[in-house]
């Protein structure tokens, strides 16, 4: 349990009261060829919200703090650890889940294509589900009401090491087995707030 003056000092404290953590083992994955362990801090934690400061049965990604939070009633939400775009390919905004996919396909933009060729022209015509995809295991697809498809996915990825830290073409990624439950609680339409960087926590009331 963490008391008041560590919430302050995580900047979390104007939207939490409180966090326990979930009673569950330490996750071990495979990454760069070596075996893995999640640190504790990273794993997924039921956390208490101020009465009120967020609506219930929606996303909020907190980029400077690394988390995605799933909000759920009487002032509850399920906290995840996120990796982030990197500088500025993050793209803060109002989303809405148009999409879901199980072991997605991927196709890189064009940007990302321009940007690194040398790694994305090979994937021009897509890449095929599987634990190498860059999407992982899951995929939730974020969509405006305006434009559609942003293009902007929140996945998974086999290489935790990139947990907490801002190294995406933009997109929110979890470890596999995190996205897979983050996917099954959350229905199509879920509305999705990606906040900007250098911001604040959960907002108090």
């Amino acid at each position: 349990m963490l008391n008041r003056r560590k919430l302050l000092k995580t900047g979390l404290a104007a939207g939490l009261l409180g966090l326990s953590p979930l009673a569950a083992p330490a996750q071990a994955h495979k990454a760069e060829g070596k075996k893995y362990v999640l640190p504790k801090k990273l794993m997924p934690r039921m956390v208490r919200l101020r009465p009120n400061s967020l609506p219930v049965g929606e996303i909020h990604v907190y980029p400077d703090q690394f988390h995605l939070y799933l909000t759920l009633p009487d002032n509850k939400a399920m906290r995840y650890s996120v990796g982030v775009g990197r500088g500025n390919l993050y793209h803060p905004g109002i989303f809405y889940v148009g999409a879901k996919k199980e072991w997605p396909e991927w196709t890189p933009t064009q940007d990302m294509i321009k940007r690194e060729p040398e790694l994305f022209a090979q994937w021009a015509g897509g890449m095929p589900g599987g634990i190498e995809n860059p999407l992982g295991a899951r995929a939730l697809y974020l969509f405006t009401r305006r434009k559609g498809d942003s293009f902007l996915r929140i996945h998974g990825t086999d290489n935790p090491r990139t947990i907490g830290r801002a190294v995406s073409n933009g997109c929110a990624r979890l470890v596999n087995d995190q996205v897979t439950e983050l996917y099954n609680k959350v229905p199509l339409g879920t509305r999705v707030v990606l906040y900007k960087k250098a911001g604040a926590g959960p907002p108090h009331s």
